[in-house]
């Protein structure tokens, strides 16, 4: 089997899988991360191979929808690859991907690095900024039944990682806690450069969503 049929075959397997997703976490946002991935690659030397398996199965079992539970994606992903008969390096390149490409807060040590990884965690860290990173934001909040902003609950820099996902702030907090953060994480350089656009949009929503909250004009 061709690497190009094994991508489309992956690509099929996350959209149905996804297909009952928040919309957040759904088949639009790995379709969004995928496309980010392959444009920054470009300037990058990687295994484009890797880069695509990498970043359409990134999310093919958020922990945050599976009580907490990080092992099953991971797990889906090293079975599905399996059944398709890709080189074992290449499987676990992939595995090692999906379990250290996300922000887990409480400074969490990354365990695992690669050029790869850093064009796919960048791709996904510009698809939880800007205006769809609101969007995204907002939608996961009311998914889980949070306040938009509640000024007696400040911000909490210093969690643990234990605390990070199990926090219930209001979804205001998100945005100090984790996506206006991500500017100054990203690993390139075309990461970086799309970053900058999308933060000063979340900065100048912030400011447009607190006047709007006080009253003013």
């Amino acid at each position: 089997m061709s690497q190009k049929e094994i991508i489309n075959k992956t690509k099929d397997f996350v959209k149905e899988t996804l297909s009952d997703a928040e919309g957040g976490h759904d088949w639009f946002h790995t379709l969004r991360v995928y496309n980010n991935a392959l444009l920054i690659a470009k300037s990058e030397s990687v295994d484009g191979f890797v880069v695509s398996l990498g970043a359409l199965l990134h999310d093919i079992a958020d922990s945050k929808f599976h009580n907490g539970d990080e092992t099953i994606g991971p797990n889906i992903a090293r079975e599905f690859l399996f059944k398709l008969n890709v080189d074992s390096v290449i499987i676990e390149h992939v595995v090692n991907i999906i379990e250290n490409i996300s922000f887990k807060g409480g400074n969490e040590t990354q365990k695992f690095k690669s050029p790869e990884l850093d064009v796919i965690q960048d791709a996904d860290r510009l698809d939880a900024i800007g205006a769809i990173g609101i969007a995204r934001c907002f939608n996961y909040g009311g998914f889980k039944n949070r306040a938009l902003y509640n000024p007696d609950i400040e911000p909490n820099l210093n969690m643990t990682k234990a605390e990070y996902k199990a926090s219930n702030a209001p979804t205001i907090n998100h945005f100090y806690e984790k996506l206006l953060l991500l500017k100054d994480l990203m690993n390139t350089i075309t990461g970086k450069r799309l970053a900058e656009n999308r933060h000063a949009f979340m900065e100048e929503y912030l400011n447009q969503f607190y006047n709007e909250w006080n009253g003013k004009l």
